[in-house]
């Protein structure tokens, strides 16, 4: 069940459940006008049914995305082996991570940015597709990654992973494989590179377990110790686990417990992001805990903006206590873990540290208050060519212009003319003291005559979709002009007849980002420039 974003005005919720005839069935349902905490049985909408070829493993998890967009996760059909190699069939929505906008359409419409939107040999509904039975799937609430817990056949169990802002299309591999490993590559495979494998796996047996039950990332405040850690557990063992970054890349799974196994089947989260967990065989609720000793939670400061790389906020957190290093965290996701106090922050963000704990048995503390840090703020283009003109934009307080990487004495407005042939840039600093250089573009001064040309411009320069060719001419007749990339391979090229002057538009929507030479040449004579696309 997942109560619709605007639950509070509409009364929607929505239902992902088997019906009598064995077809999982997605239904909207709303509550009565009179008594807000009972649902109208009346008031089913039916937005989409499929057909189960067999009665297990149909997963049954439904959650909205912090896009406001209705996922939910649907298992291979059943039976053993995924018989029909439905996961990996994108005409069936069976072993399948779906995703539908249940605010336009009737009942539903696709959003636009579906990976498989406008892929005639793909369903649209389709998100992510390989999975065998995603039980269950959640959202980070603080990051909006996506955590998938995906039950195995008898070999291995798994936790899949999508970052924040993925634009889905992922194939998680069943059934030509389970887990990281080949299962079978018979039929309907495709290279081992195209597959997204799992963050994290344990084997399927007796003592570890059977049946992986997804959880959620705990955000509470109660028990800092487990913040920012993926919780989940087995519903055949009774062990939990956590996952979290390793600050390195990786991941790092640690077993919390083994409990008496009641066959724990689902987690909850509630509104202050403490967990839950229901165990089926004993039909208990038990909130999550985690009794441990934890340190006050540290304090940023430190400066507030970011101007680059080069020239990063410094922030600084109060001293850990004995055996407690500094995890540092940027909009949520980890970004650093060890023994240094300080932290550059060369991206803009909400910057938060935790106090770590340099052993299992050690506590770690609460996140400290987020500290904003904001970026310098630029213009895409810092550098224009007109002819032999080259501008930078106004309101910044300091210009520095540059040939072939040397400062140019006296070169310190907003405006050059160039008198030499060579790769020319600007340097400039905004009001916050912050420095940027632009590309650099290449320019021939001298030489242009000797092909007949009194004037050549290329604008804008750098461009998107195309730029302006323009010059006059001396010496009417036949030019040719071409493109080639940047170490000298011919793209294009093209003869023009040209009277007093030439003013042709070239089109580069297909080309892709980078530097480029164009060229004009004339009776064995030529000219080059240097060009950048954005």
């Amino acid at each position: 069940l997942a109560f619709h974003p605007d639950y509070a005005n509409n009364g929607y919720f929505y239902v992902n459940y088997n019906n009598n005839s064995g077809n999982t069935r997605i239904s909207r349902f709303s509550v009565l006008a009179d008594t807000p905490n009972q649902a109208d049985p009346n008031s089913e909408l039916n937005l989409l049914e499929v057909g189960q070829p067999f009665s297990n493993h149909n997963a049954g998890d439904l959650n909205f995305g912090p896009d406001g967009y209705l996922y939910f996760g649907l298992g291979d059909g059943g039976s053993a082996n995924d018989p029909g190699n439905r996961a990996q069939n994108r005409q069936m929505l069976l072993g399948k991570m779906l995703r539908i906008d249940v605010d336009h359409g009737d009942p539903y419409s696709i959003p636009e940015d579906n990976p498989f939107a406008f892929d005639d040999f793909t369903l649209d509904e389709i998100w992510a597709i390989g999975l065998r039975n995603p039980w269950r799937f959640s959202f980070d609430r603080l990051t909006g990654a996506m955590w998938i817990a995906d039950v195995g056949q008898d070999r291995w169990e798994e936790v899949n992973y999508q970052a924040p802002g993925s634009v889905g299309g992922q194939n998680y591999g069943w059934r030509c494989y389970e887990g990281s490993q080949a299962f079978n590559l018979n039929s309907g495979c495709v290279a081992q590179s195209e597959y997204t494998f799992p963050v994290q796996v344990y084997a399927n047996n007796n003592s570890v377990g059977c049946s992986i039950t997804g959880g959620f990332v705990y955000r509470g405040a109660t028990y800092p110790d487990m913040y920012g850690y993926y919780i989940y557990t087995d519903y055949c063992s009774g062990r939990f686990w956590s996952l979290e970054p390793d600050g390195q890349g990786g991941w790092q799974n640690t077993e919390l417990a083994n409990l008496d196994n009641t066959e724990f089947v689902t987690f909850g989260e509630d509104r202050e992001g403490e967990l839950y967990v229901a165990a089926i065989g004993d039909g208990i609720i038990y909130r999550l805990t985690a009794p441990c000793n934890s340190p006050t939670a540290p304090v940023i400061s430190g400066e507030t903006l970011t101007c680059s790389p080069d020239q990063p906020a410094v922030l600084m957190a109060t001293t850990a206590p004995a055996g407690h290093g500094y995890a540092w965290y940027r909009d949520g996701l980890l970004v650093a873990m060890g023994n240094e106090q300080s932290y550059f922050a060369t991206e803009a963000g909400i910057y938060s540290v935790a106090f770590w704990a340099d052993t299992q048995e050690g506590c770690n503390s609460a996140p400290s208050a987020g500290f904003e840090v904001r970026g310098a703020e630029f213009p895409d283009e810092l550098i224009s060519v007109e002819g032999f003109e080259l501008s930078a934009p106004d309101g910044f307080v300091d210009y520095r212009w540059f040939l072939d990487g040397e400062t140019i004495d006296g070169a310190v407005g907003n405006t050059y003319t160039a008198t030499e042939n060579g790769a020319y840039s600007v340097q400039v600093t905004n009001t916050d003291g912050c420095i940027r250089t632009s590309e650099a573009v290449m320019l021939v001064v001298n030489g242009i005559r000797d092909i007949g040309i009194e004037r050549l411009a290329l604008t804008p320069n750098p461009f998107r979709d195309g730029f302006q060719l323009e010059f006059h001419t001396t010496r009417p007749g036949a030019f040719r002009i071409w493109m080639a990339t940047a170490d000298g391979k011919l793209i294009w090229e093209k003869t023009l007849s040209v009277g007093q002057q030439l003013k042709e538009w070239i089109s580069t929507p297909d080309l892709p980002a980078g530097v480029y030479l164009f060229g004009v040449e004339k009776e064995g004579r030529k000219v080059v420039q240097q060009v950048v696309k954005r």
